[in-house]
Order: C-alpha cells, then sequence, then structure tokens
C-alpha cells in the first residue's frame, strides 16, 4: 500500500493577521486592540513552534451505503452518518489522511494559560488550529491536482467527530495508516496527540464534486468546517 507524505514550513501557508482575526470572528479581519498586535507576534514566533507533516493513502475498495449511512472500507465499515454518506455518495475510491502542525504550538499555548496569559493562549490555539488545516488545504488540493489527469475529482475533506460522525471511530481509520503516521499518535479515548492534528475521509470519483460544506444542515456551531474556504 502507498502512502504519500509532505513536511512544510510554517511560511510555506501564509497565514495571515487578517486570516486569524477572521477565524477569531471579526468581520473582515478587523480585530480591535491588543489583538493585532499579539497576532503579529505569534505568527512571527510560530515558525520555532510547529513541525508541520501530513499524509495519505488512497484506497479503492469502498462502498457507501446511503440508507445504512455507512461507508464500507474493504471489510471494516465507518457509520459516517447522513450528512457524509450524502456527500460521498458517488466516490468510487476514499483517501484517508492525517496532518498535524506538531506538538510544539499546543504546548506553548497551553503554557501560556497555565501561565495566566489566557489572551495569548487563546491566539497561540486559534493559530495552531489554521496552521493544520491550512497545511491540509495544501495537501489535498495536491491531491486533487494528481486525480485530475486521470479523469477523477475529489469531494471535501470530513473528520470523525464532525457531521454526526462519532470521534471513536477514529480508531478505525488510523488502522489503515502506520503506528504514528506523521508523528501523530492516537489514544484509546480517540484523541490525537500532538493536539493540533486531524484526520479523516476524503472521497474520490469521476462524478464527485467540492460542493462547500452543508452547514445549513448541521447544527455544530464550532465545527472548523463551517463556512470554510475553499484553496484555488
Amino acid at each position: 500500500m502507498d502512502y504519500y507524505t509532505f513536511e512544510y514550513k510554517f511560511e510555506d501557508l501564509k497565514i495571515t493577521r487578517e486570516l486569524i482575526a477572521s477565524v477569531m470572528g471579526y468581520e473582515g479581519g478587523l480585530a480591535p486592540d491588543p489583538f493585532p498586535e499579539m497576532i503579529d507576534e505569534v505568527l512571527a514566533e510560530a515558525p520555532r513552534h510547529c513541525d508541520i507533516k501530513g499524509g495519505y493513502t488512497i484506497r479503492e475498495d469502498i462502498h457507501i451505503d446511503k440508507a445504512a449511512r455507512t461507508l464500507r472500507i474493504d471489510d471494516i465499515s465507518f457509520q459516517v452518518m447522513r450528512i457524509i454518506t450524502n456527500q460521498l455518495k458517488k466516490s468510487e475510491h476514499a483517501a484517508l489522511f492525517i496532518c498535524t502542525a506538531g506538538a510544539g504550538i499546543g504546548e506553548w499555548s497551553k503554557k501560556l494559560m497555565k501561565d495566566g496569559n489566557l489572551l495569548m493562549g487563546y491566539v497561540v490555539d486559534v493559530v495552531g488550529s489554521e496552521t493544520v488545516d491550512g497545511a491540509m488545504d495544501i495537501i489535498q488540493k495536491k491531491l486533487e491536482e494528481n486525480l485530475i489527469n486521470k479523469g477523477l475529482h475529489i469531494t471535501e475533506r470530513y473528520s470523525p467527530g464532525y457531521c454526526d460522525w462519532q470521534v471513536g471511530e477514529q480508531q478505525k481509520l488510523f488502522s489503515f495508516l502506520p503506528d504514528q503516521f506523521c508523528g501523530v499518535k492516537l489514544f484509546p479515548s480517540s484523541l490525537m496527540y500532538p493536539i493540533k492534528s486531524i484526520s479523516g475521509v476524503i472521497g474520490i470519483g469521476k462524478e464527485v464534486r467540492r460542493n462547500g460544506y452543508a452547514c445549513n444542515m448541521c447544527d455544530m456551531e464550532n465545527c472548523i468546517y463551517r463556512n470554510k474556504r475553499h484553496v484555488h
């Protein structure tokens, strides 16, 4: 089985102050004081705290059962529920992925909060989340570009813990990948370490498309994919 891995520098992600402010909920990326200065400070220091890695494997033996709301890969069935089965329904293959910002940025945020610097700790936490998400955007775009010459397209990406897909099924997902793939460890509780890590599935097929996330069908307000931008 082939596994594809990537490493990035923080600078490769081109994360801006305006992006972080927007992710924090400030319209137009215009955050009030003291956040602009704090964001700039974190962005300047972030490269020293990140170890950005990600990768995926493609599985060809898959089956989507809309009635049962399941995705079967080889002999393992995932109860991905209604939203995800609707989005994956025309998939012929699936890419299983893991991506991480590394342990450093999560530990930095944790230390700041423990020391009572809650605002700065919060900014670091947001930057860490955007780091792993931005890295996975790049990996997903590379996957899309590699497949287009074969007449194949991809769906959006979906992770356990979102769209009613139970986080415990992450154990099944990790079983398709080498132990501590890209440096990510999965605990029995199904939490990942480093904390700033994501995993999930992307559908692949001739008739699938990236149609955006069905946020109007989900009431999970703090979802990482809510109103997610496309990377072109």
